[in-house]
């Protein structure tokens, strides 16, 4: 499962969602696929993410968040995203060698544990 952040621009709107399939649901995010708050807004570009091992943790985390203030959400991105990339070209396999060894991504070598 996983926590994510879509944006529009850098210091733009922010969206948290949870999914259990990152790639999928930030390709739905980037097509518009489905129509709601990140169509309206056209978030489009994953900024942030973690995973986590179950949908409790998930859901948990995701609610949280999201009653975080926007300066807590900021710092949580640039954190680990300080120019605020779009991570999608990373996730869906296009940069494969800078996921490989990202800490926030199970491997299938390790057996799905956290590093």
């Amino acid at each position: 499962m996983f926590v994510y952040m879509m944006t529009n621009k850098p210091d733009g709107t922010l969206y948290t969602g949870v999914t259990n399939d990152l790639v999928r649901r930030s390709f739905e995010h980037r097509e518009h696929a489905v129509k709601g708050f990140t169509d309206r807004y056209n978030l489009e570009k994953l900024v942030w993410f973690e995973q986590h091992d179950g949908p409790g943790e998930a859901i948990r985390r995701e609610k949280a968040i999201k009653r975080w203030n926007r300066a807590w959400k900021v710092e949580l991105i640039e954190k680990e995203n300080p120019e605020w990339r779009d991570l999608w070209p990373e996730i869906a396999g296009t940069v494969v060698e800078k996921t490989a060894g990202d800490p926030r991504i199970k491997s299938e070598d390790d057996g799905g544990a956290k590093r």
